[in-house]
């Protein structure tokens, strides 16, 4: 059984959710991507989504843009954000990594070899945004036969057929979109969040986190009353760039510490 599948099933016995933190790799700087993956465990980190920076994030906002763009201007790439994987795994066997970007990298290694790097460095998923699963399904295959998880969003506006697609080819989890629109943005209703997710989870048999637009402890808690997992990333990346670099790990760590608190009936 899988890392993720095994953190699913511990939490679900724990009448708990999965709070699912994302970084991108090399921001602010490569050294200290390591303390930040550190921080996000200490924190009440379940999983985490780490983001290999691309120059053309089509899906991300502002928030998660700069970080991006401040990870490409040190040298951060797919083969380093590997390396920082390991380094990871080497020391924490338990907390499931899910790396999340676009195809261009991964099609510049060579899909072959990035699932094959991939799963060398302890990796337990993989989210590429711009795969759709009608177009992966030998990428898919490849995770899949080397112990990974193929990660596939869903949105508003995806169709029935667009669901059954993805119930097929994905596995792990359902990344759900709960907006019309990029990370980072505001606008999250709820409401249609808590009428969507136990359709799509019917339909899909897995569970479902909720990411966009999440940026506080009370809203998460209220998303974790629905879904199987949140996921938070632009409140994170603000936290990153407004700490002092001596202080960026704990600043991170005490807000997911929060939003943990927050999901578990804390305040």
């Amino acid at each position: 059984m899988s890392r993720i599948n095994k953190t699913f099933e511990r939490l679900q016995a724990a009448g708990r959710k999965a709070l699912i933190p994302f970084i991108t790799a090399g921001d602010p700087d490569e050294a200290t991507t390591l303390p930040l993956l550190r921080a996000l465990v200490a924190g009440g980190a379940d999983i985490i989504e780490l983001g290999v920076p691309f120059s053309d994030p089509m899906a991300d906002g502002p928030t998660i843009q700069r970080a991006s763009e401040r990870a490409l201007a040190q040298g951060m790439s797919l083969r380093k954000v590997l390396a920082l994987a390991a380094q990871f795994r080497s020391e924490n066997d338990a907390t499931p990594i899910v790396l999340m970007g676009y195809a261009n990298p991964i099609e510049a290694m060579g899909y072959a070899e990035f699932c094959a790097a991939a799963a060398g460095a302890g990796v337990d998923g993989v989210l590429v945004v711009d795969y759709p699963p009608e177009e992966c399904g030998e990428f898919a295959q490849a995770l899949r036969a080397h112990g990974m998880d193929a990660i596939f969003l869903l949105a508003p506006t995806s169709t029935a057929a667009r669901i059954k697609s993805v119930g097929g080819q994905g596995s792990g989890y359902i990344y759900y979109v709960s907006l019309k629109g990029v990370t980072g943005a505001g606008h999250l209703d709820q409401n249609e969040v808590a009428a969507r997710i136990p359709v799509i989870r019917e339909q899909v048999g897995m569970p479902v986190g909720v990411g966009f637009g999440i940026r506080d402890g009370a809203t998460a808690r209220r998303i974790a009353e629905i879904a199987d997992a949140v996921v938070i990333g632009s409140r994170i990346i603000e936290e990153i760039e407004r700490s002092p670099r001596d202080a960026v790990a704990r600043n991170v760590q005490d807000f997911v510490a929060g939003v943990r608190a927050a999901m578990d009936g804390g305040a």
